[in-house]
């Protein structure tokens, strides 16, 4: 294979695994299997990816976590793939239930004033929990979609996140501290920099009276188990984007289950660890937000 063309932007595979989300191993099946992705390679002979490729990787990703199967969708053409999200997204032709396309035009055009005040009227509304299920979970879906198709720009999918995230934070500390329990100790791995999960569980939890504390994003296994069983934590949250490795999620949360004692939880949320309960013993999958409550509930009924 010739070198890329300099001028062109050009991922190596560990890029494309984390932008994506599809594994090494997998990405080297399908070039194999399919001719699909097709890298050129670099002066060291490593696999270099175009951003054409990287950006229908996505979108076969999201199909992917539709049911699609691989060997229907990747040999499919840009414009196939399009019109199959499309049909998951909106079945019947319409727009997907629970979503706000006037929110998701505000962020397409950079209008972060605009946007801030809708959120704000939005929270006010609707209270912090249902602000949470109703308004941020189906507009992060959306911008994550629009993000997958390349109609969203790293930039507007920024001014998202860090407007919801701020507005989170202040609704979230405007709630009275609590000592309620679980004791709820939340993070994500050293590879999982995106925070809004795990703000979006707290804002579920804290109004049903959980004690919650945030690590942050990009805690090693070490500082979770350190904190976890020095601070007296009942459950430790973990939060996990679609573009994380599912493997790698799997195989981390496996791990941290070993190093914690029995009696404290766990609880996986997010895209990468969906529909991965059987592969996770000992470890409870969350579905959704409602799901969050159901745990919740779970847990308090167990501990009574």
């Amino acid at each position: 294979m010739n070198a890329p063309n300099p001028s062109e932007t050009a991922f190596s595979i560990a890029a494309v695994e984390r932008d994506t989300g599809l594994a090494k191993d997998t990405l080297r099946v399908w070039e194999r299997r399919y001719g699909f992705p097709a890298p050129t390679r670099d002066a060291n002979g490593e696999r270099v990816y175009p951003s054409d490729q990287v950006e229908k990787l996505r979108m076969i990703r999201r199909l992917l976590d539709h049911g699609r199967r691989p060997a229907r969708i990747v040999g499919a053409s840009v414009e196939e793939l399009s019109s199959m999200l499309d049909s998951c997204l909106c079945p019947e032709g319409g727009t997907p239930a629970g979503r706000d396309d006037g929110l998701l035009q505000l962020v397409r055009l950079h209008r972060s004033v605009e946007l801030a005040a809708a959120l704000r009227q939005a929270l006010m509304k609707q209270g912090l929990q249902r602000f949470v299920a109703e308004t941020v979970a189906p507009l992060a879906a959306a911008v994550g979609e629009a993000w997958m198709r390349g109609e969203v720009d790293v930039p507007e999918e920024h001014l998202f996140t860090e407007q919801v995230q701020n507005l989170l934070r202040s609704a979230i500390g405007a709630h009275a501290a609590s000592e309620g329990r679980p004791r709820v100790l939340l993070t994500t791995f050293p590879e999982e920099e995106h925070v809004l999960g795990l703000l979006m569980a707290e804002a579920m939890l804290v109004p049903e009276g959980a004690s919650c504390l945030s690590l942050g994003t990009r805690t090693p296994l070490a500082d979770i188990r350190s904190a976890a069983v020095g601070g007296g934590f009942d459950i430790v949250g973990l939060s996990f984007s679609i573009a994380y490795p599912a493997r790698q999620a799997i195989d981390g949360l496996l791990e941290l289950r070993a190093l914690l004692p029995e009696e404290i939880g766990i609880w996986a949320g997010g895209g990468a660890v969906r529909d991965k309960q059987k592969r996770l013993p000992g470890i409870r999958v969350v579905g959704d937000l409602a799901d969050t409550l159901a745990a919740l509930q779970e847990w308090r009924k167990a501990s009574a």
